[in-house]
């Protein structure tokens, strides 16, 4: 499957500029026969825009989720894309797929908030693996710091995710997340990441860029610079399966000596 990242931070504020951006960038990835568009995380609304997040904060099933169904049919590409999720006093930092006919086919909330201003602005979700299939792939769902944690990316190994999806806000000077951590994360529990990140400054954050897919040997099929771009990559779920068989670490496991890390 053909997936496009989209490296960029769209209009911070402005949920219908940034719905543009999105629309225009489905229309690209569709014309280079991508199957999934992946757009940053908090995408939607901009990321370091305060109380923004809270009042422009939506349900999963909100105006925005269908605008963004209606681009994804309308380009028959299936879309993720990050956004602040309110539900009753609550605002969690997610993301959302949605299929290529329009169907959302899975919500996940951000588990592991990072420093002080997510903390401020959000609840921390509490499902470690959320996974939908998608044209014969079994796609998870996790959204930037979550991935830096061994244990999260494990449990989708464990679970079966074939190309984990993974919306980021990258900031100066942790870079080397995307250029290192990332592919390790891939080639260790032998799955694609798709790593997208935002770009320029926002506030106090300056954003990386460097977004990349990562295959489950530890190369990257696509690795963006440092401006906004439209990157594409393959996952090739034959690929996949060759290089399940020939890498031994999730097999050679013993569980029953890692009691001690929980």
């Amino acid at each position: 499957m053909r997936t496009a990242l989209l490296q960029s931070s769209g209009r911070p504020g402005s949920v219908v500029e940034n719905l543009k951006v999105l629309d225009e960038a489905a229309g690209r990835a569709a014309a280079a026969g991508a199957g999934l568009l992946v757009a940053p995380e908090m995408f939607l609304t901009g990321y370091a825009i305060g109380d923004g997040v809270h009042r422009l904060a939506e349900p999963a099933d909100g105006d925005s989720a269908d605008a963004v169904a209606e681009i994804a049919s309308r380009h028959a590409v299936a879309i993720v894309y990050g956004y602040p999720e309110r539900v009753g006093e609550s605002v969690f930092n997610s993301a959302q797929l949605i299929s290529s006919d329009g169907t959302r086919l899975a919500n996940y909330r951000k588990t592991h908030l990072f420093g002080c201003f997510e903390q401020e602005w959000f609840t921390p979700g509490d499902e470690p693996v959320v996974q939908a299939e998608l044209d014969g792939l079994r796609v998870g769902l996790m959204i930037c710091y979550d991935v830096e944690f061994p244990e999260n990316v494990r449990a989708h190994a464990l679970a079966g995710t074939d190309l984990l999806v993974v919306p980021t806000a990258q900031m100066h000077p942790f870079q080397f997340v995307a250029e290192c951590v990332v592919p390790v994360r891939a080639f260790e529990n032998q799955m694609y990441v798709a790593y997208v990140n935002r770009v320029g400054t926002e506030g106090e954050f300056e954003f990386v860029g460097l977004s990349t897919l990562a295959g489950p040997d530890g190369g990257a099929r696509a690795r963006a610079g440092r401006g906004e771009e439209l990157v594409l990559g393959d996952v090739d779920p034959a690929f996949l399966a060759s290089s399940r068989e020939e890498n031994p670490y999730l097999k050679d496991r013993r569980p029953g000596l890692y009691g001690s890390l929980i």
